[in-house]
Formats: C-alpha cells, sequence, structure tokens
C-alpha cells in the first residue's frame, strides 16, 4: 500500500499530500501521523495541499479528523497552501475545518507552529 511521507523539522511534522486520498490511504496516514506524533514529541503538523486540485468533503473530514487526533496528542495543525476555489469548496460543502489552522504557505504555517512552540517553551520556564 501506498504511503504518505512524514517529514520531521525540529518539533514539527511536515506532510505533502500531492495524490488524491482514497479511504486505506487516509486512515494509513491518520495512523501513521499519531504515530509519529508520539514517537518524536511533536508540536506541530503542517499539511501542505497546495498540490490538490479539488478537496471533497472527504478529504475535508479526513483534515478535521488528523487536527483532532494531533490536538489530543498535544501537537497543532496547520494546513497550508489552499487553493481560493478548496476554500470555496469546502465552504459550500459546509465543512469548517474547525480544529485547523490555515496560512497561505509553508514559510507562514511553519511562523504559527513556532509561534506555539514558543508558548510551549514559556509554559515551562514557569
Amino acid at each position: 500500500m501506498d504511503r504518505i511521507p512524514i517529514l520531521k523539522l525540529g518539533h514539527a511534522l511536515l506532510v505533502t499530500i500531492q495524490v488524491d486520498m482514497h479511504d486505506r490511504l487516509a486512515t494509513a496516514l491518520e495512523e501513521d501521523l499519531t504515530s509519529k506524533i508520539v514517537a518524536v514529541g511533536a508540536k506541530g503538523v503542517l499539511i501542505d495541499i497546495s498540490a490538490l486540485e479539488i478537496v471533497d468533503s472527504f478529504m475535508g473530514r479526513m483534515l478535521d479528523n488528523i487536527a483532532a487526533v494531533s490536538r489530543i496528542l498535544d501537537a497543532e495543525t496547520v494546513v497550508v497552501g489552499m487553493r481560493p476555489a478548496v476554500a470555496i469548496t469546502l465552504v459550500e460543502l459546509g465543512l469548517s475545518l474547525s480544529g485547523v489552522k490555515t496560512a497561505l504557505n509553508v514559510e507562514r504555517g511553519m511562523a504559527l507552529i513556532q509561534s506555539r512552540l514558543e508558548e510551549f517553551n514559556a509554559d515551562d520556564e514557569d
């Protein structure tokens, strides 16, 4: 079965989705990602969807599920690279992605995660 690579960048994980997701691939990604969050103690997950032309309700729910599981494991999820048409489609489908932060690109997404890490480090110092 195909797998989506998960790269470690400091205390964050980077996932670049470049293929259309199907049920088994989405389930495998969720399992791989949760295992990796725990294994490396990640505090952030950045998901790049810039290669996706279309995001349907399945993909929207998958992103929401990943964010919910990541949040439970104390990692913030940021989705980057969303095309305007994809954003419009998600709104039309009624998917708000409430647990997902978004940013225009990887650089801005990593800045969001970095600010979370700084908050986490400040809490540790108290």
